[in-house]
């Protein structure tokens, strides 16, 4: 599924990542972990992994790591089939995975039995959901995976914490939707760390992406960046590998500065656009720089747009 790309339907999320991820949000035995957008359900696989080899686990424990700790939805037919035959193989015979679009649900119908308290996920990006769906949420946009993290900010309940892969444009987009949503992460959650993936970090997709660690519940007093430098071009046949996160995972403990990681309090940010992209002060690439692949995908989404304009004129005319 990862080597196909776009013909797989999915982005397979490298598991070096999801493994960095994991030990960053460090969920527990009881909590209920979320993913509505879960694919091949490659988070639930490696969260499952991490909380099974836990010194001391009881077969009470057990039975609510099988039973009662993951929960996800998946829109597509064949990923949510690999999804539950990925899950059965790794030994959770009953998984709580359905087959669903998430995004038709409205986001006022989340109620306090939905909660989680903990959200793994690489939600789908560069899509485009109808206005009908786009009406289920108070931010409305057609970006997939900014109607996604309506959802996840929802539906964590406090102290919920969150590890999310976005499209780093997100970090800085000037539109409306993207400020409103920046602005909401920010008031409602503590966004502490933000890490910046390289290009190829994805196999097949061009565009760079930023993982957001956020726990909700109090606004965001200080953001911690690290800026994922490997030394080399990555690709299918150079993939991330756990040592490139090693020394990511070490200094998040503490938010450490360091050559590749500092920290921006949140009343140094532009305040009417809460823009988050940050040049590194060491001298380290910008945050939000773009992929050329990155920039013919906004062109496409915009003339498709564009389209979509003209069409809706010609059709009144």
């Amino acid at each position: 599924m990862g080597n196909a790309g776009r013909n797989g339907g999915e982005y397979y999320t490298p598991r070096p990542l999801i493994r960095a991820m994991i030990q960053v949000v460090k969920p527990k035995i009881g909590e209920r972990i979320f993913d509505d957008a879960c694919g091949s359900a490659g988070f639930f696989c490696e969260t499952y992994d991490y909380l099974k080899n836990k010194k001391g686990l009881t077969t009470k424990d057990l039975k609510t790591l099988h039973e009662k700790t993951f929960y996800g939805r998946e829109k597509k037919s064949l990923a949510y089939v690999i999804a539950i035959m990925n899950m059965i193989l790794h030994g959770i015979e009953t998984p709580n995975i359905i087959h669903a679009n998430s995004l038709t649900e409205n986001l006022a119908d989340i109620q306090g039995k939905d909660r989680c308290q903990v959200v793994l996920t690489n939600p789908p990006f560069c899509g485009k959901e109808r206005k009908e769906v786009q009406q289920n949420f108070p931010i409305r946009t057609g970006e997939t995976a900014h109607l996604f993290l309506q959802r996840y900010i929802k539906t964590l309940e406090a102290g919920g914490r969150a590890g999310v892969v976005i499209k780093n444009t997100f970090l800085s987009n000037t539109d409306n939707a993207s400020v409103s949503l920046r602005k909401l992460l920010l008031e409602s959650c503590n966004l502490h760390t933000v890490l910046d993936c390289p290009s190829g970090t994805f196999q097949g997709a061009g565009v760079k992406t930023v993982v957001l660690f956020f726990e909700k519940g109090s606004p965001t007093r200080k953001v911690w960046y690290y800026q994922l430098d490997p030394g080399r071009n990555m690709g299918k046949t150079n993939p991330l590998n756990d040592a490139d996160l090693v020394e990511f995972v070490e200094l998040q403990k503490t938010l450490a500065d360091s050559p590749k990681s500092w920290s921006v309090n949140v009343k140094d940010i532009n305040q009417t656009t809460f823009d988050l992209s940050v040049k590194n002060p060491n001298g380290g690439e910008e945050v939000t720089h773009r992929s050329p692949q990155d920039i013919m995908d906004e062109i496409a989404a915009l003339d498709a747009e564009s389209a979509e304009v003209l069409a809706n004129i010609k059709a009144l005319l």
